[in-house]
């Protein structure tokens, strides 16, 4: 072999060598970076267990901060690597096996919901527990925004004392959301005298307080509106909340709470909502804001004590609401309107004076009533069928003539308007006739019933427009409901409901009208 091939054999051994270095080196490389990685592994799975903590105050200059674990405050030392001015009160953080800090963590998500009373300064709050337990808790960094109101729900850690989040409730919420209602007193037929007494005891008070003041004059705290369903209570109450609104030009907050929307199986539960009601009526009558709380159907939540049910619910509601209306003793903005088919049911304790003061009935319109209330849904704006217009010589004359008879037929007392035959304790018996039984509301379902169907009519061709026949047609189906709701319900509570006569035992329906 030549010196050239010599030298060409050992260069390629020399490269071959290298190549064989390099990917050694390479197998090296390889082997210690898993091997630091495994290391890495088993140093976390031998890694002492950490300790969560909820943060409370930082000691920047000691590098230490103040915690809260297992009920317990402590003060622990900070690892380099944890900025302690980016902690927020109430986070966690996370501790290792010596007791220091060395990560910050999330804030709990869970824990106990109380419902918040009031703010004391801008970091604290004063809430009420299971059972109406009062608490201070300091509020977690999120929380001290400001938003925060009477009625809310929170998530609170009880063993740190502090509130950590803000939850909604829609039950709550849809209870305590005030509108701003429409309704006018003109809006409302028929109880002229009514409308005079609330006005009276409402709004007057309202409107001069120094001259309450000066007589030495306390405004009444509530009144209830009582009398059989259908006449007009709710929208008497509408109408004072619109009434006050004038007042200053300010809006009025109502409150609507049907009672039977606030019962609730859970212990507790029903007094909460009663307390975030009556919370959520401060915070806005603060601002000088007349407030209008309606209860409608006050039987059905504070029904006289040891006659319901369950007696217990009773005894643990009734003296909730005694004590929140107790409590707007010193509000000058605040209005309780209570509305019942029942007011004999309702405790003693919450009509007594002092309380709901002011009682007034709402009963049936007379036969003048009755005519106010039709000429509110039936004007001369509702397209009147030409003949109509043509038989009484024009249309203001077709609706009053019109109304004049419709009142006729639901005033007549013969056979075509008897609907029941009552038995009385006595033993004597007594027709119901469908006058017995007008209301406003059944005024207005008859009229909406007429309009229905002139709107059937007119899509199948005939000539647009209501009609006197439309308006009797009504009327009918009106008696036929009557009729209905009678015969599936108690005698002795459809008698009591309708506000007819107590004593009757029985009812027998005389027929249906064709």
């Amino acid at each position: 072999m030549s010196e050239v091939e010599q030298r060409q054999a050992l260069e390629r051994r020399v490269i071959s060598l290298e190549e064989k270095n390099g990917r050694l080196t390479s197998a090296l490389t390889a082997a210690r970076t898993e091997l630091i990685r495994l290391q890495g592994e088993l140093a976390d799975v031998s890694r002492p267990p950490q300790t969560l903590a909820t943060f409370v105050r930082a000691f920047p200059a000691a590098r230490q901060i103040e915690v809260v674990s297992g009920g317990k405050r402590m003060r622990v030392a900070v690892a380099p690597k944890l900025d302690v001015t980016d902690l927020s009160y109430g986070q966690w953080v996370r501790l290792d096996d010596t007791m220091i800090a060395v990560a910050a963590d999330d804030f709990a998500r869970s824990g106990q919901v109380v419902s918040v009373l009031e703010m004391v300064g801008p970091d604290r709050v004063l809430v009420a527990a299971e059972g109406g337990a009062e608490t201070l808790l300091e509020l977690a960094g999120p929380l001290r925004h400001g938003n925060l109101r009477p009625g809310d729900s929170l998530v609170v850690d009880a063993r740190s004392g502090i509130a950590l989040e803000r939850i909604v409730r829609e039950d709550v919420e849809q209870l305590l959301t005030p509108e701003v209602p429409d309704v006018t007193y003109g809006d409302i037929g028929g109880l002229d005298a009514q409308i005079a007494q609330v006005r009276d005891s409402i709004e007057m008070p309202f409107n001069h307080p120094e001259l309450y003041r000066q007589f030495g004059l306390r405004p009444p705290k509530g009144i209830l509106l009582y009398g059989p369903p259908g006449s007009g209570k709710t929208l008497i109450a509408k109408a004072v909340a619109n009434s006050l609104s004038r007042r200053g030009g300010a809006s009025t907050f109502f409150l609507s709470i049907k009672g039977p929307e606030l019962l609730n199986k859970f212990v507790g539960e029903t007094e909460r909502q009663i307390r975030a009601i009556f919370a959520r009526a401060r915070t806005l009558a603060a601002a000088d804001t007349p407030v209008v709380i309606f209860f409608d159907e006050m039987e059905a939540l504070f029904r006289t004590r040891g006659t319901g049910v369950s007696s217990d619910v009773e005894t643990m509601i009734v003296p909730q609401l005694l004590a929140e209306m107790d409590g707007v003793e010193s509000l000058d903005n605040v209005v309780i309107i209570g509305a019942s088919n029942r007011a004999d049911m309702i405790d003693p304790a919450v009509l007594r004076p002092g309380r709901l003061d002011v009682r007034i009935r709402v009963d049936r319109p007379d036969r003048a009533g009755a005519l106010d209330i039709f000429s509110k849904y039936l004007t001369p704006r509702v397209p009147i069928h030409a003949s109509e217009v043509a038989r009484f010589g024009g249309l203001d004359e077709a609706v009053a003539g019109m109304i004049e008879r419709a009142v006729d037929a639901l005033y007549t007392r013969d056979e075509t308007t008897a609907l029941f035959l009552a038995t009385l304790v006595s033993g004597e018996h007594k027709r119901i006739y469908l006058a017995d039984l007008v209301s406003g509301a059944l005024i207005a379902g008859i009229v909406e019933r007429a309009k229905k169907y002139a709107i059937k009519d007119a899509l199948s061709g005939e000539a647009a427009g209501l009609t006197m026949g439309h308006l009797l047609r009504g009327v009918h189906e009106e008696m036929n409901e009557s009729l209905e709701l009678a015969a599936t319900s108690s005698p002795e509570d459809w008698a009591r409901t309708s506000g007819l006569a107590p004593e009757i035992v029985s009812v027998k329906p005389i027929g249906v009208v064709k």
